[in-house]
């Protein structure tokens, strides 16, 4: 894999990061963008050496790949399954942080055949998110007797947030349109030990106190899949299980109105309502960021917890980057360096569940300053 060439695509936002640190470490590496001077701008502070820039045009990437190079795409999830199919026919591996597709599953055997990786879901969320489920799972598991009958407690929280809490509550890193398009995804979840169906997200807003400091939270698309996806045995009491957005205090109050043009919003009028945002809520070009990832699984006997375990990240951007760019590209460095060592499996796959492979991408976080903290007691510190 030393002669490995890397393929990024797209140098927007989220990507500055893990292009530079790709960069600095003397890979082999093309950076595609459909604008230039953008791509230039991401790659300030390090030498070009090993590195060239060029246009994004699909038939000249295709063009240019070689078998066992490396494609990172964080191109809009829509054109993943192109960018895919591109990598079986020229023999290249994959990366992307977005959700795994029924189009991109489709290709597991192709892929798995020719010994590619095709690595999905190694952002930040999903990405990170993952790991830390397992990582807990794996832990509850030494715990836990078959012959104890325990209701369990999961939960997984994420939010990208305003380092200084505006009235609105929120500001936007880039245009509000998925934020707005995400409201109007149905979800579903278990509460009580039974599946529940929202329509509207922001209707099943709950509170959560994490080390003092209250968010609100709503479910996010369809958690019920991911029972099974962090190892839940079936035999299991499953009081709780849900993947949501977290918010600061008074974000649904803030977005009353937002939350009523959203219920009703043609894609016209959603469009508009997402300009309007994107020009009054936007963060400043110097303005910090934070990210706030909470991870937890709780088990208990009757009302009694009797084992509780988490992990949460709460990093704030800096000067170089916001917070959301580093925890979202530079997992991708991770699962890139994961191909390039043979370690990553053959076939179409998510983030990592090998616990040696886990334990492996939280070091290295660790060695990019971003902190895991992790706490082991039922002392209530979160609810």
């Amino acid at each position: 894999m030393s002669k490995s060439r890397i393929h990024w695509l797209g140098a927007g936002l989220s990507s500055g990061p893990g292009i530079r640190k790709l960069a600095n470490l003397g890979k082999s590496m093309t950076l595609w963008n459909r604008t230039i001077s953008k791509a230039h701008a991401a790659l300030r502070g390090i030498e070009h050496t090993n590195l060239d820039v060029r246009e994004l045009k699909i038939d000249a990437l295709k063009a240019a790949l070689n078998p066992r190079d490396i494609v990172v795409s964080m191109l809009p999830a829509d054109m993943h399954p192109e960018i895919a199919k591109g990598c079986l026919e020229r023999g290249c591996h994959l990366v992307t942080t977005s959700y795994l597709s029924d189009s991109m599953k489709a290709m597991h055997n192709a892929a798995e055949a020719k010994g590619l990786s095709f690595v999905n879901e190694v952002g930040l969320d999903p990405g990170l998110d993952h790991l830390l489920a397992h990582a807990l799972v794996a832990k509850y598991r030494v715990f836990h007797s078959p012959s104890e009958n325990l209701r369990l407690v999961f939960r997984s929280y994420c939010g990208g947030l305003s380092r200084v809490p505006n009235d609105f509550r929120y500001k936007f890193s880039w245009s509000p349109i998925g934020v707005l398009r995400a409201l109007q995804n149905p979800a579903t979840f278990i509460k009580d030990g039974v599946v529940r169906h929202v329509g509207q997200p922001w209707k099943e807003l709950s509170s959560f106190t994490l080390d003092g400091e209250e968010f609100e939270v709503y479910p996010n698309r369809n958690s019920l899949p991911y029972v099974k996806e962090y190892g839940f045995d079936l035999d299991w009491m499953v009081d709780f299980f849900a993947r949501s957005t977290l918010r600061l205090k008074g974000w649904a109050k803030a977005w009353k109105d937002i939350f009523d043009q959203v219920e009703h919003a043609t894609p016209e009028t959603l469009e508009a309502l997402s300009d309007e945002l994107w020009e009054k809520y936007a963060f400043e070009e110097d303005e910090a960021d934070r990210v706030v990832l909470f991870v937890g699984l709780e088990a208990f006997e009757g009302d009694k917890c009797i084992w509780q375990r988490s992990y949460k990240i709460d990093e704030v951007g800096n000067d170089d980057d916001s917070a959301m760019a580093r925890l979202v590209s530079i997992p991708v460095t991770f699962a890139v360096d994961m191909i390039a060592e043979g370690r990553a499996v053959p076939g179409v796959s998510t983030a990592p569940r090998d616990l040696d492979e886990i334990r492996l991408w939280l070091k290295q976080l660790d060695a990019e300053g971003v902190k895991v903290i992790e706490q082991e007691s039922c002392d209530g510190h979160w609810r």
